[in-house]
């Protein structure tokens, strides 16, 4: 039988040295009873690296943060621009986005409501400038959140944070979806129909902008379909019926004037452009007037995105506007999309790649 006994003359490595050392540090910050072993550990914490700190597990419950103590903490995203990396170069746009918290909004009727809002918050930043403390944008928002929103009140916070942060331009995006009780075609129900919104607050240049957008779903039928399907009934008495399929515009409108663009006059511009919005309530009697209601305004996505347009020319509450339409097809396996803009506001060369992807709307 062969016996293998240790190589005592075998020197351990730096990485068995470096582990031996975090185990004997744990266990002398678990607190443990070291009296048996006193002369053991003294003599090694005498050979443990000078320069290590010994450091509390412990979360100070009553530490205080004094003016003196806080004037020492870092701050490099505010710091000298020899900080800087990457190209030396002016950012338009940074900032915090959906920071929550609930806004009251006024409705056309008189009303309030209270709703949870999204907001996204930016400012321009120097080329010569580190960074922003992002912070700030919510305190500044924080400050007038409490108050009724009006886009006054977005223009105080615009303000604020601008000048806390020593910007040029700033941005305010809120986004909340809005309720209106809508009834059913013929049953006498109501439902609540939610429409996705957004407020932007732009100040670029000095000049300050006022945006509503707004995402409006309704059904689209093919009228090319429906002739066909007429087609056949008529021609060989065959049953057919045309494709529809969920629809969904986003319309864009920059406000002008002095008078005020509720979020239901929108609403109801996209109702009298396309008056086969999706149903909330529904009964038999109910579908087969969306089925007739459907017939009686079949749509082409061009023809979606004129008929909107059309209603949104003929109000002197709106300047620049832009019209995204996409008609998820149930006939395709892609969509059908059209844009129209009109001003300057919102015409753009390029487009996000991944814009009609965000109009579907999944219920």
């Amino acid at each position: 039988m062969n016996i293998h006994t240790r190589d005592v003359d075998c020197q351990p490595s730096e990485e068995t040295v470096q582990d031996a050392i975090r185990v004997v540090r744990d266990w002398l910050a678990a607190g443990q009873d070291s009296n048996a072993l006193a002369d053991d550990v003294d003599a090694l914490m005498r050979a443990l690296p000078a320069s290590y700190p010994q450091l509390s597990r412990q979360y100070p419950d009553d530490f205080t943060v004094s003016p003196d103590y806080k004037d020492t903490l870092p701050d490099l995203q505010n710091g000298p621009s020899s900080l800087i990396r990457g190209a030396n170069l002016p950012i338009q746009h940074v900032g915090i986005s959906n920071f929550r918290l609930p806004i009251r909004f006024q409705k056309r009727d008189g009303g309030d409501i209270c709703l949870e809002t999204s907001v996204t918050g930016s400012v321009s930043l120097d080329a010569d400038k580190k960074g922003i403390n992002m912070s700030r944008i919510m305190r500044s928002f924080y400050k007038h959140a409490d108050t009724r929103f009006s886009f006054d009140v977005v223009r105080a916070a615009l303000d604020d944070y601008k000048h806390d942060l020593d910007s040029f331009d700033a941005r305010i995006v809120l986004r909340f979806s809005f309720p209106m009780m809508v009834p059913s075609l013929r049953s006498g129900l109501q439902g609540y129909q939610y429409y996705d919104i957004a407020l932007e607050m732009v100040e670029r240049d000095g000049v300050q902008n006022k945006i509503m957008h707004l995402d409006y779903v309704y059904s689209s039928t093919c009228p090319c379909s429906l002739e066909l399907s007429e087609h056949a009934r008529q021609s060989r008495g065959q049953l057919a019926t045309p494709h529809s399929q969920r629809s969904v515009a986003r319309v864009s409108v920059k406000m002008a004037g002095a008078d005020k663009l509720w979020f239901e006059d929108l609403i109801e511009f996209c109702r009298r452009a396309v008056p086969t919005e999706t149903q909330v309530m529904v009964k038999r009697e109910d579908e087969q007037a969306f089925a007739e209601l459907n017939a009686a305004n079949p749509i082409f996505v061009e023809d979606a995105a004129r008929l909107f347009a059309e209603q949104l020319q003929n109000d002197p509450r709106v300047s620049d506007f832009r019209v995204i339409a996409s008609h998820q097809e149930s006939l395709h396996s892609h969509d059908a999309v059209s844009v129209l803009t009109q001003g300057d506001t919102f015409d753009a060369v390029s487009l996000d790649p991944k814009l009609f992807e965000t109009l579907i709307h999944r219920g």
